[in-house]
């Protein structure tokens, strides 16, 4: 066994265990989802029995998870940088583990647009949070205040728009693949 196959052997027993464990499942509690053995369940946890493919499958669907994540490793980069728009006053971030989100952090200094014909619409859906100050979201026919700490959740094919209630209000959101597309040039 080489190097890296130790420390994924390793990894995917603790991933187990704190997997069980998360779910406050007894060995017996999982081992009879995966349909184990106890004795053989805590054998694979505390490494003293070999991983075989068809128990990682099995016990994986009893985690309610998929064997991919069960067994990734690439956890090297972490970390990442925002993208900076400094015209539209925004930072983006790509989701790594699904591309097609976005991560967007804007400080809002306009009040919603007065005219509907400003308003947008397209295929998607939108997740914001406000982080400070309070927003006006704009959607359909209906105006909502997000006050901070409030989060918002909606279609965009509703027609929409977000501006202040007041002073400056600092907004996280979360854009689909679809949704990103229809504020490509807000952002």
């Amino acid at each position: 066994m080489t190097h890296d196959d130790a420390e994924l052997d390793s990894l995917v027993r603790k991933r187990i265990r704190a997997l069980r464990v998360a779910q406050g499942w007894s060995l017996e509690e999982l081992a009879e989802r995966a349909r184990l053995s106890p004795s053989s369940l805590s054998r694979i946890e505390n490494g003293q029995r070999r991983l075989a493919l068809d128990q990682l499958v099995t016990l994986a669907r009893a985690l309610d998870t998929s064997l991919d994540q069960l067994v990734e490793m690439d956890t090297d980069d972490v970390i990442s940088h925002p993208m900076i728009d400094s015209a539209q006053g925004s930072m983006r971030w790509p989701i790594k583990a699904d591309p097609g989100m976005t991560v967007v952090r804007r400080r809002v200094t306009d009040p919603p647009p007065d005219s509907p014909a400003r308003m947008r619409a397209h295929p998607g859906r939108e997740w914001l949070v406000v982080l400070s100050g309070a927003a006006v979201l704009l959607l359909g026919n209906r105006r909502l205040r997000v006050e901070a700490n409030q989060a918002a959740e909606f279609p965009t094919m509703l027609p929409h728009a977000i501006g202040t209630a007041g002073g400056p209000c600092d907004i996280i959101g979360i854009f689909d693949r679809d949704a990103r597309r229809g504020h490509r040039n807000e952002q």
